[in-house]
């Protein structure tokens, strides 16, 4: 598929991207006030420029990835950052509220492609124990830290020039991930078999939309609705003979194990983005830039892990126990600031030593936790099981901050931590009794042969 020299600068191409995609979730938030402003929203309609892109983001995620199953893996993320790139231009030049809401949406179908893609060609690329480690590394530092650095660049962004460029500034890196994954990725047929299913694409797109929909808006009939086009979807999927998502995904212990504890820690972990820099903004007066810049450190040790440590580790001592101390470093850097005095807080003492053991703990959980999603899944299926993952994740974190943002409200901000706290520590509890205690002979032989252990 690709030159083995090219694959490194391929990986960083499609990191870049990612990152485009990650950065879209947290960018916009600081910049708010600011399109209020511009644009007249209302308090009400604003949260729209939010929600229009994880609505059509967490839509369509499954079918992104089935589509690149199909069709090809390399031409639906090239559609993907094509779409969004497009979207993002004319959102930055949007001059009313209805043309930024819909091409808000827009952005989220590019971006749901560019996401559930992004891994499963990373997976194509590395298949050697160490590299595919390494690589996934990488690609896991973009991922986490991508939500802290969106932050920053909101800040700068917003300060120097105008909330405008928090769109625009996607436009030369979205033209150069194009032409260079172009250069760098070649194409190569897509390698499900059988016609495409197009009612259990339009179930299971209407059933993630609602659910996320639901979410968002806190209505429990929609959730319920969600609820039932999933028992349909899933129903027509056991009388198909060429199905959307087979339910042999189903059976794999890793996939589903994956799915449950990285549900629970995306919804920790948006607690750790959107609530510390709310209780940051608002009990202790930091401006948007300086909320970026106390996420710097974090960042700077997820780097350190995603640059090799990781890969170590989890070569040494295998996925379970990484990920499990992780979580666990993850649970008590949320207990420490649950603990940190209200309006008190000084940086040194309280918010270093929690970023610091987020930091570490994230850069320590997240690579294990997609290498065990993807150990088991055949090549054939990579898309969807990519698009799989990315939905946990995201049902995870948009629930999970749903009820944080709601308790904060109704308790403050140390009962949502502490509720945080509490979801990363049983995410810990999980991975450490669900998942195998595998060890380098089996690693090396279900990363080699992705097929071997799914037939």
């Amino acid at each position: 598929m690709v030159e083995s020299g090219k694959r490194w600068w391929a990986l960083y191409v499609l990191c870049a991207g990612e990152l485009m995609i990650v950065l879209d979730t947290t960018v916009v938030n600081v910049a708010l006030p600011s399109i209020r402003e511009s644009l007249g929203f209302s308090e009400a309609s604003l949260v729209w420029v939010v929600n229009a892109y994880m609505l059509t983001y967490g839509g369509f995620l499954l079918l992104g990835g089935r589509l690149g199953d199909y069709f090809g893996h390399r031409r639906m993320f090239l559609y993907g950052i094509a779409l969004f790139t497009a979207a993002s231009l004319v959102c930055g030049l949007a001059g009313s509220r209805e043309l930024l809401v819909a091409a808000r949406a827009v952005q989220g179908v590019g971006g749901a492609a560019v996401s559930a893609i992004a891994l499963s060609l990373i997976i194509d690329l590395f298949t050697e124990e160490g590299e595919r480690a390494k690589a996934m590394g990488v690609y896991s530092f973009v991922c986490a830290a991508g939500g802290g650095l969106g932050v920053l660049a909101s800040g700068v962004l917003t300060s120097a020039l105008s909330w405008h460029w928090v769109f625009l500034v996607n436009l030369p890196l979205g033209v150069a991930v194009y032409g260079l994954c172009r250069m760098l990725i070649a194409e190569r047929a897509g390698a499900a078999r059988g016609r495409l299913d197009y009612a259990g694409a339009l179930l299971v797109t209407a059933a993630s939309t609602i659910a996320v929909y639901g979410i968002l808006d806190g209505n429990p009939w929609l959730l319920g609705a969600a609820a039932a086009l999933g028992a349909l979807f899933l129903f027509l999927q056991s009388r198909l003979a060429a199905p959307l998502m087979p339910l042999r995904f189903l059976r794999l212990r890793s996939l589903m194990s994956a799915n449950v504890v990285g549900a629970l820690w995306a919804a920790s972990m948006f607690a750790w983005f959107f609530i510390s820099a709310l209780s940051m903004q608002q009990a202790l007066g930091y401006s948007a830039l300086q909320i970026g810049l106390a996420f710097l450190p974090s960042n700077l040790i997820m780097a350190a892990f995603s640059l090799g440590l990781s890969a170590k580790i989890v070569l040494r001592f295998g996925n379970r126990l990484p990920l499990a101390a992780g979580l666990g470093l993850a649970a008590a850097g949320l207990a420490l600031f649950a603990a940190a005095p209200a309006g008190q807080a000084s940086f040194l003492f309280h918010i270093l030593p929690c970023m610091v053991l987020l930091g570490a703990g994230c850069g320590m959980a997240l690579n294990p936790i997609l290498l065990v999603a993807m150990s088991e899944v055949a090549p054939s299926d990579s898309g969807l099981a990519s698009g799989i993952v990315n939905t946990a994740f995201m049902m995870g974190g948009s629930l999970g901050l749903a009820a944080l943002a709601t308790l904060t409200e109704s308790a403050g901000f140390r009962a949502a931590f502490i509720l945080a706290t509490l979801i990363a520590a049983v995410a810990a509890v999980l991975s450490a009794a669900l998942l195998r205690n595998d060890t380098p002979n089996e690693r090396k032989q279900s990363w080699v042969s992705p097929s071997s252990t799914s037939k």
